[in-house]
């Protein structure tokens, strides 16, 4: 089921899917200080192509924890694509020398190619601003861990919905289960993508547009995301919607349920208030935390099986 698949799109993986990498990760977040044999016979490639803090250090940090080794590097200027190489040439040659790769770039359909290169496993990290397989597995994994479910929750998606990467992958990550309803929150100019409505409502979603913040008092999971300078085309089209919406403690206090809870794939600007951190709201410390049991799985599973 798992053993040697490419994870390039979440909706490449069902219900079933999910739910063994779910339990995986529950075993591996009560045993993650001991599993150093794991992995110990892997490498695993780590090729950053565009820049990433958690989503680059969790890996890492989850191949360490198994026993792997990790080569790669944190950007473009660190390789030979900076003397001409070719992104295919440089897939080849990590293929050679590694177990699995693991691919972030600025550029959409980069880990599909990487994956029509590579003979061993691809994992998407992050391309273009469609697909990040792993944030949603992750933001999916933190969802049921903390209220024991995802089915029948209402999730209201804030701010960037047009651009962000993590919305889009967790909205199809949504359509392997069965939430009540998603609220899409957002300046008209950054509505979500009609091509990422198209399959959401084909696969049953049921979505509602607003741009009044005041819909998250329907809401069980409030997603906010950044408004990402750098993935406009157009700058004066984000200095038009910068800072749209800012989610802060006394927002929170008047309009959100009282067991609702704020997740964020960070790094945060001035959308999410620090107020918040200390509140029975914030979740997005756990998110940020459970991304290592995740990633074990993940790895483990791919390169090892059930």
């Amino acid at each position: 089921m798992w053993k040697g698949r490419d994870v390039i799109n979440i909706l490449d993986f069902s219900r079933n899917d999910l739910e063994v990498l779910f339990e995986k990760a529950d075993y591996m977040r009560k045993n993650q200080y001991r599993l150093k044999n794991e992995l110990s016979d892997i490498i695993i490639g780590l090729a950053f192509f565009e820049p990433s803090t958690r989503t680059r250090m969790s890996f890492e940090t989850a191949a360490k924890r198994l026993g792997a080794e990790t080569v790669g590097f944190v950007s473009e200027e660190a390789t030979s694509i900076a003397k001409g190489e070719s992104f295919s040439d440089t897939i080849r040659m990590l293929d050679s020398y590694v177990d699995l790769i693991v691919v972030r770039h600025k550029y959409e359909g980069a880990a599909l190619l990487a994956s029509n290169i590579a003979e061993k496993p691809i994992i998407n990290a992050g391309d273009g601003k469609s697909h990040h397989p792993t944030q949603a597995m992750l933001d999916l994994y933190t969802t049921k861990t903390l209220f024991n479910t995802i089915d029948g929750l209402t999730f209201a998606f804030i701010g960037d919905l047009k651009y962000s990467r993590t919305v889009s992958s967790l909205i199809f990550g949504l359509t392997a289960f069965n939430p009540k309803e998603i609220i899409l929150i957002s300046p008209s100019s950054l509505r979500l993508r009609e091509e990422i409505r198209l399959v959401a409502e084909e696969r049953g979603l049921r979505l509602r547009e607003e741009e009044n913040i005041e819909a998250i008092s329907d809401a069980d999971v409030i997603y906010v995301t950044r408004i990402q300078k750098e993935r406009f085309p157009d700058l004066q089209e984000y200095e038009r919607v910068r800072g749209s919406y800012r989610i802060n403690k006394e927002l929170l206090d008047k309009y959100a349920k009282d067991d609702a809870k704020v997740l964020h794939a960070l790094p945060r600007i001035d959308e999410l208030s620090r107020d918040i951190d200390d509140t029975k709201f914030q979740a997005y410390f756990t998110q940020a935390r459970l991304g290592i049991p995740i990633r074990m799985a993940l790895l483990s599973l791919v390169l090892k099986g059930e």
